[in-house]
């Protein structure tokens, strides 16, 4: 019984990706063409530390992308939603943005598609939050940790359990609830602590954004010479 339910839970967590892309050819600014007051905050962190190139995870649309381009940076986006990465590749061509923007359709529970030490920076707004178990987190920080150039920086966002949607709609396993279709896994400080194995913890910060509002960790980690 107990393998049955955590197949069921599995098939769930998967379906996720069909909702988003559902949801991105439905409504193709979704989230606006503004940047996102976090994406605003790494760009001035990482030209304070003289980071140029960058890898972004869970790009969605492209609002944070072209604006990290348009501040000079060469992004390398990565989403599992094929219709959100095809947007974005035509929006980047149509403002005359390609050369400094590549985009992947990729699913970040796999291996990512890059050698060791590639890139400066990471930056990922709400996607550590998505429907991903623990183990899956794990993998992605080893991930993350292995691209990342020594003293890299790794700063993403995630709602934490503070948030007013942690604990309402359907409970689908650990920290992850269902709220309106959509799956999000809830952070408490221990659980960014425990997931930032090999990095320095630079700063766990909280902020509000929308209308709820959501309450969000804005996490900086810069990558150590070992694990």
């Amino acid at each position: 019984m107990h393998v049955e339910s955590l197949r069921a839970t599995n098939e769930i967590l998967d379906a996720q990706q069909n909702h988003w892309e559902m949801t991105f050819s439905q409504k193709p600014e979704m989230f606006g063409a503004e940047p996102s007051d976090a994406g605003r905050k790494g760009a001035a962190l990482f030209k304070s530390d003289g980071k140029t190139l960058l890898l972004e995870l869970g790009s969605g649309q492209g609002r944070d992308t072209l604006f990290f381009a348009r501040e000079g940076f060469r992004v390398t986006a990565l989403d599992y939603s094929q219709a959100g990465a095809d947007a974005l590749t035509a929006k980047a061509q149509a403002v005359g943005l390609s050369q400094n923007v590549t985009v992947y359709r990729h699913d970040i529970r796999e291996p990512l598609p890059f050698q060791d030490n590639s890139f400066d920076a990471c930056y990922s707004h709400m996607l550590y939050c998505m429907a991903l178990t623990t183990p899956e987190l794990e993998h992605l920080s080893r991930e993350v940790w292995r691209v990342l150039k020594p003293g890299g920086l790794n700063v993403y966002t995630v709602r934490h359990t503070g948030d007013p949607h942690f604990g309402t709609g359907i409970h689908r396993g650990e920290d992850l609830y269902e709220v309106g279709g959509f799956i999000v896994h809830f952070f408490s400080r221990q659980k960014v602590e425990h997931l930032a194995s090999g990095f320095q913890i630079v700063s766990i910060d909280e902020f509000e954004e929308g209308g709820l509002p959501r309450k969000l960790f804005r996490v900086t980690l810069r990558k150590e010479t070992q694990r």
